[in-house]
């Protein structure tokens, strides 16, 4: 079996640990980590989530009434394709493995309610850990970082939460629903919901 030796941005040589097949040459970029990613780690992703919107909701009164509305936080695009599938090839250099992680908060919208703020995008640092750094990431970054954002769906009467973000992918209302309907969407929270796939992916 052969592994591909790559050069981080010091010049240090790591080893990636997928095989590489008889005659195929791989090109990626080396700002992506290829580590698996496992259940801690997705704890971890939880807390920082759950972390950054506590932050969120303490500066922004006017939007305490979702945290009371949180229904699912998805790790989705990329980062939850490469948990299911973290031998895969890539295809390009911006494909396979972790660039950074992004996770997605999902609330209930009540109807006359304002939406949950589409363009709120928090930031946060996994820290060091084997998952390295982007170093295309600003410097305050000492480990991956951590892309949180969230959007409020309807749930119809008598439909489940995995039904209601199923139908959100599906009907692609929106350029974000289209643009994560392609990728995996895996559970990081409820606790006890850890590592479900709710959502496999068009792609």
């Amino acid at each position: 079996m052969r592994y591909l030796l790559l050069h981080d941005t010091l010049g240090a040589r790591c080893k990636w640990r997928a095989p590489l097949l008889p005659g195929f040459t791989m090109g990626f970029s080396v700002h992506r980590s290829f580590e698996t990613i496992t259940r801690s780690d997705l704890r971890r992703l939880a807390m920082l989530a759950r972390d950054d919107l506590h932050d969120f909701f303490r500066r922004y009164p006017r939007w305490r009434p979702y945290a009371d509305r949180l229904e699912l936080m998805c790790l989705c695009q990329g980062a939850a394709r490469h948990y299911l599938e973290p031998g895969r090839i890539p295809e390009s250099k911006r494909d396979g493995g972790v660039a950074d992680f992004d996770v997605w908060a999902f609330f209930r919208h009540r109807e006359r309610d304002r939406p949950f703020p589409p363009r709120r995008h928090g930031f946060q640092d996994f820290g060091p850990s084997k998952f390295g750094r982007n170093a295309d990431d600003d410097p305050r970054f000492i480990g991956r970082r951590v892309d949180v954002l969230g959007r409020s769906i309807s749930v119809r009467r008598g439909e489940t939460i995995d039904g209601a973000l199923q139908r959100y992918f599906t009907e692609g209302r929106s350029q974000s629903a289209r643009r994560l309907a392609v990728r995996p969407a895996v559970v990081l929270w409820p606790n006890n919901r850890c590592g479900e796939v709710v959502w496999r992916g068009k792609a």
